[in-house]
């Protein structure tokens, strides 16, 4: 059996096709992390998309 730590709570999980919360330890934990994306919590490095210019659609 492989065990992973929640990414929310660090609680031990088993790794397996019957939990369908993986990596989470239930839906409380997948629902707040889902959340925190939401709420711009955490970030992905790279540049923003409002950082693009928009194209100029006269010239195309």
């Amino acid at each position: 059996m492989t065990t992973v730590h929640c990414p929310r709570c660090e609680t031990l999980v088993e790794w397996a096709p019957h939990n369908k919360f993986r990596p989470f330890c239930s839906e409380r934990c997948k629902l707040m992390d889902f959340g925190a994306w939401a709420n711009e919590e955490y970030r992905v490095e790279g540049s923003s998309a409002h950082d693009e210019p928009l194209p100029n659609v006269d010239e195309a």
